[in-house]
C-alpha cells in the first residue's frame, strides 16, 4: 500500500490534483484555504480585498506579536468595505474550497487544519471524500486515527478549539496504528519554524496519547519550516509531512 499525504494546502489546487499519482489513497491534514501568503503578499484573501501593501502591513504587525494594533487594522479595513465582513469572507472561502474540493484525488481521508471552516466542508466534499475527526478508519490493514484543528492562539484562526475539546478527540481515537493530525504533538523541535522564528502551538494530548499508545506512525503538518522535521518517540516515528503549498509534493507512506 501507498498512501499520500498533504497538509498545509492553502490554495494549491494546481498540485494537489496530482497528489494522488502512484499512490492507493490520499491523507489530508487540512489547511486547505489561503487567507494571506506569509511568503508572496499579493496572494490569498485578504490581499485580493484589500491589496498587497495592506496585507503587507497586516503581516508586519502579526510577525511583531502586535495583534491588538493587527486587529484594529483589520477591522478598519473591514469597515470602509462596507457591508458584513462575513458575507465577504463565506464568498471567498467558498470560492476556495470549490477548486480545492474539485482537485482533490480519491479515495481521500481529510480532517481539518485550523485555518479551515469546516461547516463548509459538506458542501463541497466530492463521493470519495472521508472526512474525520475524533473517528478512525481502516486503510489497508492499518487503523488510522484522525484530529483536526488547532489549539487556541493570539493568532485566532478559524477552527482553534479548547485544549480539553482537542484531548476529548484524541482519547476517542484509542489505539491506532497512524495518528494524523493537523498540529504536531508538543515536542519543542517539531513546533520551532525557523523562518518565522516562533514557536507553533503543539498538543500534549497528542504527546501523552503518543508516549502510552506507540502508534508506528503520528503523522503532521502545521510548523511549515520546521527546525526537526521527524523524531521518534518510543516506536513511533513522528513525521511533518511538509508544507504542500510550497513543496507542490506529498509525502509517501508505504507499507
Amino acid at each position: 500500500m501507498r498512501v499520500n499525504v498533504v497538509s498545509d494546502v492553502h490554495g494549491r489546487a494546481d498540485a494537489l490534483a496530482r497528489a494522488g499519482e502512484d499512490a492507493d489513497a490520499v491523507i489530508c491534514l487540512g489547511d486547505l484555504i489561503l487567507f494571506v501568503d506569509y511568503a508572496d503578499h499579493s496572494q490569498g484573501i485578504f490581499p485580493d480585498l484589500f491589496g498587497a501593501e495592506r496585507a503587507k502591513e497586516f503581516i508586519d504587525l502579526r510577525t511583531a506579536g502586535r495583534f491588538t494594533e493587527a486587529r484594529a487594522m483589520s477591522a478598519d479595513l473591514w469597515a470602509a468595505l462596507g457591508g458584513d465582513p462575513r458575507e465577504h469572507i463565506d464568498r471567498a472561502v467558498r470560492a476556495q474550497y470549490a477548486q480545492i474540493f474539485a482537485a482533490m484525488p480519491t479515495p481521500a481521508y481529510l480532517t481539518y487544519g485550523n485555518v479551515d471552516l469546516p461547516a463548509l466542508w459538506p458542501d463541497y466534499a466530492r463521493p470519495g471524500h472521508h472526512i474525520l475527526d475524533g473517528q478512525t478508519i481502516e486503510i489497508g490493514g492499518l487503523t488510522f486515527g484522525f484530529v483536526g484543528g488547532g489549539l487556541r492562539t493570539a493568532y485566532r484562526t478559524p477552527y482553534e478549539i479548547d485544549d480539553e475539546e482537542y484531548a476529548r478527540k484524541v482519547e476517542a481515537l484509542g489505539h491506532v496504528d497512524v495518528l494524523c493530525s493537523h498540529i504536531p504533538p508538543a515536542v519543542p523541535d517539531l513546533l520551532y519554524d525557523t523562518v518565522a522564528r516562533r514557536f507553533e502551538r503543539g498538543s500534549e494530548a497528542t504527546l501523552a496519547a503518543i508516549r502510552r499508545t506507540q502508534p508506528r506512525y503520528a503523522l503532521f503538518g502545521h510548523v511549515h519550516q520546521p527546525l526537526v522535521a521527524r523524531t521518534r518517540i518510543g516506536r513511533t516515528e513522528c513525521i511533518n509531512v511538509g508544507h504542500f503549498r510550497g513543496r507542490g509534493t506529498p509525502f509517501a507512506l508505504e507499507w
